[in-house]
């Protein structure tokens, strides 16, 4: 078989070459258990998945076996021949084989739909491609895990089994790609969170999450920050309330457009929410008072908790929850000072990834299908997003038809140390909410116009914040988060003096510190501290009392040696100021 270069940057080249495996898969499950029957497989990110419906529950030596059988059909090059049949026919040919969920698939096809199938030697798939040319082109297959899925997603229905697997056009590339999953369960946040006391999800609370004294402190520290560096780009804060009246959201368009993501209550017999977003909180603050072109642009910041229902099979730590805290804005401006505005908070969210030692890509998503406004707010917003992006000169990705439904926005999706891509920041320009709230100003004419709004986010959520950086620093937070900034070891008793001494030197100047004074083996301290993931750690003995200093070890740099107090608290409190990693 020749060699032949597969350009996996391609995604549409990604898509095929996944979901020709997945093909491969569902004819070596046919092949091991004849009357499975076959449902959907679809390529996915990073990989692809089959669903079948079968009475042997499959195990992880099942997944070894089909691995096996499906590197036979890899072996014997099959072509991969699409054929077409007519409605009929096809649900005969679906028929004959047993296969009823492919039998409802055509059935569900509009009338005018083309129906065709795909042959690699013996099996036969309902499938509208497209596939790689040959089985033998598909190099390196892991099959990862089986799950539950309901047809269609729907809970009536049967439940299926789904074998989730991942393919590379090398051996290479799938280890590379193994190890990398392997890294990341060290570093899930649920496990490091538990280790570490941030935060605990509990059955009374699903998908509402508790943080921990330890939590709290990356959380205050984030929050502090952001307040501080708003302040400094001229933001005013504001807080508006959880629970709002109806028809404000009827007034936003929420109601048409998010209504079942929400939660609602009674008050005095009247309908009310429990606000999924802090917008129109914003623009009742807006409307408080009259504005002049003058006061423009009016910045204004929000750390809002918000409510979203979020099914129990989606909820993940604190990735996905149903209540959170948006590092909200909302800038309200003048037409002509879009660009500025967005040129703007491009460089905030900019200077913001970049302390934490994110890189990342941006992409412009346009209108969606369930939209408000005409054709011309629509492409008017859009132009100043190119306009503003091209200006700057940042690349950047067009994701058609994935605006929110008042306008496009520019999506950060940030990739953190192990290369996966997070979406977190947000700017979206919006023409539609000044129109429902009928919000002015006074012009230079005296007459009222409407401004214009931004909708946008840095953090995206605090909650999911904190888990992204819990896994991108794998724990070892930069000292100015870290909860516990430097812990103090005794080799015995006889030096916790010394040790409480400095300890309230270290507290005084603002420093997080712990003194661990137990009579426990100097080893069992080290590592206790090495596992609470302490940046630094500093050993009190017979000569480091002597001597008036520490011995010093840092969780990043290794051994420092011995260091005077007052030395490593400069050394530390320089450390917090430059917000190092």
């Amino acid at each position: 078989m020749a060699k032949e270069k597969i350009n996996f940057e391609d995604e549409q080249v990604r898509l095929c070459y996944r979901h020709t495996t997945s093909h491969i898969m569902a004819q070596a499950v046919k092949k091991l258990w004849p009357d499975a029957k076959l449902a959907i497989g679809p390529a996915i990110d990073n990989g692809f998945y089959y669903d079948f419906d079968m009475e042997h529950k499959l195990n992880d030596q099942d997944l070894l076996k089909i691995q096996k059988e499906m590197k036979k059909i890899i072996q014997a090059n099959y072509p991969l021949e699409k054929f077409v049949l007519p409605r009929e026919e096809a649900v005969e040919l679906m028929k004959a084989k047993g296969e009823v969920y492919k039998v409802e698939l055509i059935e569900d096809l509009p009338e005018d739909e083309t129906i065709s199938f795909y042959k690699q030697g013996d099996f036969v798939d309902l499938c509208a491609g497209p596939h790689m040319e040959k089985t033998g082109q598909i190099k390196a297959v892991k099959l990862q895990s089986v799950a539950g899925a309901y047809w269609r997603g729907d809970s009536s229905r049967p439940m299926l089994q789904r074998i989730y697997g991942t393919c590379f056009p090398s051996q290479k590339e799938l280890d590379e790609y193994l190890a990398k999953l392997e890294e990341a369960k060290k570093r899930d946040h649920r496990k490091i969170g538990k280790e570490m006391d941030l935060f605990a999800l509990y059955e009374e609370g699903p998908g509402f999450p508790f943080f921990m004294p330890n939590g709290m402190i990356i959380r205050n520290e984030l929050e502090n920050f952001w307040k501080t560096e708003h302040r400094k780009r001229g933001y005013e804060e504001i807080k508006t309330p959880l629970i709002l009246n109806e028809h404000l959201w009827r007034t936003s368009g929420h109601w048409d457009h998010y209504k079942d993501n929400m939660y609602f209550t009674k008050i005095d017999d009247e309908d009310y929410a429990i606000k999924p977003m802090n917008c129109p909180g914003s623009l009742l603050v807006y409307k408080r008072k009259m504005w002049s072109y003058r006061d423009f642009p009016v910045r204004m910041g929000e750390l809002g908790q918000v409510h979203r229902h979020e099914l129990s099979g989606a909820l993940h730590g604190l990735m996905r929850v149903r209540t959170f805290t948006q590092d909200d804005a909302h800038i309200f401006m003048l037409p002509e000072q879009i660009k500025d505005e967005v040129i703007g908070v491009v460089k905030f969210i900019d200077d913001v990834y970049k302390m934490f030692g994110f890189t990342y890509h941006i992409e412009l998503s346009t209108r969606p299908d369930d939209s408000m406004g005409t054709d011309e707010e629509w492409e008017t917003a859009e132009t100043a997003l190119r306009e503003a992006m091209e200006f700057i000169g940042v690349p950047y990705v067009v994701n058609e038809g994935d605006g929110a439904f008042y306008g496009p926005k520019l999506d950060f999706h940030l990739e953190d140390s192990i290369g996966r891509t997070w979406q977190c920041g947000t700017i979206q320009l919006d023409m539609q909410m000044p129109q429902r709230f009928d919000i002015t100003y006074v012009g230079p004419d005296g007459e009222k116009h409407r401004p214009v709004m931004i909708h946008r986010v840095i953090f995206g959520s605090i909650e999911r914040f904190i888990g992204i950086l819990i896994e991108h620093f794998a724990g070892k937070f930069p000292l100015w988060l870290a909860p516990v900034q430097v812990k103090l070891l005794t080799v015995t008793e006889k030096f916790t003096d010394y040790a409480l001494k400095i300890a309230q030197q270290f507290e005084e100047a603002g420093l997080r510190v712990k003194a661990d004074i137990r009579n426990e083996k100097i080893g069992y301290k080290l590592r206790e501290a090495r596992n609470e993931r302490t940046p630094y750690i500093c050993i009190i003995g017979e000569r480091e009392v002597e001597a008036g200093n520490l011995t010093v070890r840092s969780s990043k740099a290794g051994e420092l040696g011995e260091m005077f107090p007052d030395e490593l608290r400069e050394k530390l409190l320089q450390e917090i100021a430059d917000k190092s990693i």
